[in-house]
Formats: C-alpha cells, structure tokens, sequence
C-alpha cells in the first residue's frame, strides 16, 4: 500500500516478497556495524522478521518502516519510516539505504517525508532519532532533519551506547 510519494520517491508498506531485500539490507556491512546484527541468516528468516516486525505494526499503529522505492524505476533503495519501542517513551524513525545508493539524498527525501506525516495526519508530536555515535552520516542526517541531540543511552539489544536525538512539534 502506497503510504507517501515524494520528488524522486515512493514509500510503501512492506510486503512479504520483500524478504531477499530484506535479507541484504540486514546482512549489509553498513547494516552490521552501525544497527547491528539482527541475525537473520535466511530468506525465510527475512520474510518471518517482515511479518513480526513492519507488517504487525503497521497494522497495530497504522504506522512502521516503509520500503523506500525509486519512482523512474520502481527499484528498491532502502527502508524509512516511523518504530515504536516498547523500551523508548517516544515514536523514533528508523532509515537505512543500501550502501550503492549513499550520497543521493534519498534518505532526507524520505525521511523529510515520514517526519510530515507524523506531525500532520498521524498527530505524534515527538519523534526521537536513534544513531550509533560514530555514525557520522546519520548524525548529519538527523541534524538537517531538525532534530537535536538529548543524550546518550545504553540501548537493546547489547546495551550498545546509543545517541538519541529529538524534535518536538508544537500540537
């Protein structure tokens, strides 16, 4: 289901034949070292983690990751959108592209995007950015998206150190 369409960009809801994609965008080194392993070693695991994961939210919250599509092509790029943590007080947005297409903007354009939506029809009016510290593209990212940083934090899964930026929007 179409969610958001952008300049360049469409982002949709995840779909069960999105597994393989799935699949290598967890299993990407850019993946491993600055979200972590996941352990997904299958495409069957892949498709399971769809289900569980963006499909239930979706359907729970009316909101999840969404897969970030190429609108000249159709071509998936990455995945970006809004998660909902039981062990954080806030909405984050969550973003990831598959390292061949760094350096094009798709991620702000999207993530530009999901932010606009969250303020406007989804009514949330804080949203928290989640980034490995040394991440430093992310953090680029979620400084032009607005957002500020609060503080660092032990977080799951292996209590990894974790910078948490925010924006509020005014209700």
């Amino acid at each position: 289901m179409m969610i958001l369409e952008t300049a360049r960009l469409r982002l949709r809801t995840v779909e069960t034949d999105d597994a393989a994609f799935y699949y290598a965008l967890v299993n990407d080194p850019t993946w491993l070292e600055f979200i972590g392993d996941k352990g997904i070693r299958s495409i069957e695991q892949a498709r399971t983690a769809l289900i569980d994961g963006p499909l239930a939210m979706q359907q729970r919250l009316g909101y999840s990751l969404y897969i970030m599509e190429r609108k000249e092509d159709g071509q998936a790029l990455g995945m970006c959108g809004l998660i909902r943590r039981d062990f954080l007080p806030d909405v984050d947005i969550g973003y990831a592209i598959r390292p061949e297409h760094f350096g094009r903007g798709y991620t702000y354009e999207a993530a530009q995007a999901v932010l606009q939506l969250a303020r406007g029809p989804l009514g949330i009016t804080r949203v928290l950015g989640l980034t490995a510290p040394g991440n430093v593209n992310s953090i680029r990212l979620l400084n032009k998206l607005g957002l500020r940083f609060q503080e660092i934090k032990l977080l799951p899964p292996g209590d990894r150190p974790t910078n948490i930026y925010a924006i509020d929007f005014p209700s």
